[in-house]
């Protein structure tokens, strides 16, 4: 009995150090999914960010075809890490509109200029409004809604070249 009780202690504080160690090792996932998947579209009406492109509406996700939300800001360096990837994608047939967060018109327009324009339309959302509503917690991020204006995928932080085909797929099954 005495074993166990010189015993206990060190046991005790050997698992305390693996957790602790564990913790530190592993950190935790940043990723916060939004609670908007399976939902409805919120609401929205947001003005064209750039002369030439339309903003966006709510209503224009419902009786279309399945669409890929871009969150993003020209301020943003993983949103010109992801621009090859979007330019991809709208190759690949996967329309893309944006939301450009925090953001000024000629900035974007900059922005375009330099990394391509993949998008068929660029809603302005100076305060991060939009962006909030959705569920998104930064830029970049995206969305696949349905034609019926629900949303049905969230990929959170840049587009890379091996997400391209995955997102495709969701995009594809999202148009069903």
């Amino acid at each position: 009995m005495r074993k166990w009780a010189i015993a206990a202690p060190l046991l005790l504080f050997s698992a305390f150090l693996a957790l602790a160690i564990w913790a530190l090792v592993a950190p935790p996932s940043r990723d916060v999914p939004s609670r908007m998947i399976g939902q409805p579209l919120p609401a929205i009406a947001l003005d064209p960010q750039v002369p030439g492109k339309p903003g966006m509406a709510s209503a224009d996700y419902k009786g279309g075809e399945a669409r890929l939300i871009n969150v993003f800001g020209s301020w943003c360096i993983p949103c010109r890490v992801e621009s090859p990837q979007m330019l991809e994608l709208a190759r690949a047939g996967v329309p893309i509109d944006a939301v450009a967060v925090r953001d000024t018109p000629e900035q974007v327009q900059d922005f375009l200029a330099q990394y391509g324009d993949p998008f068929a339309a660029i809603g302005a959302d100076p305060n991060g409004r939009f962006q909030v509503m959705l569920g998104s917690s930064g830029v970049p991020e995206s969305f696949i809604v349905d034609g019926e204006g629900i949303i049905r995928y969230q990929h959170i932080g840049e587009i890379r070249p091996e997400h391209v085909a995955d997102i495709v797929a969701k995009w594809r099954e999202a148009s069903q």
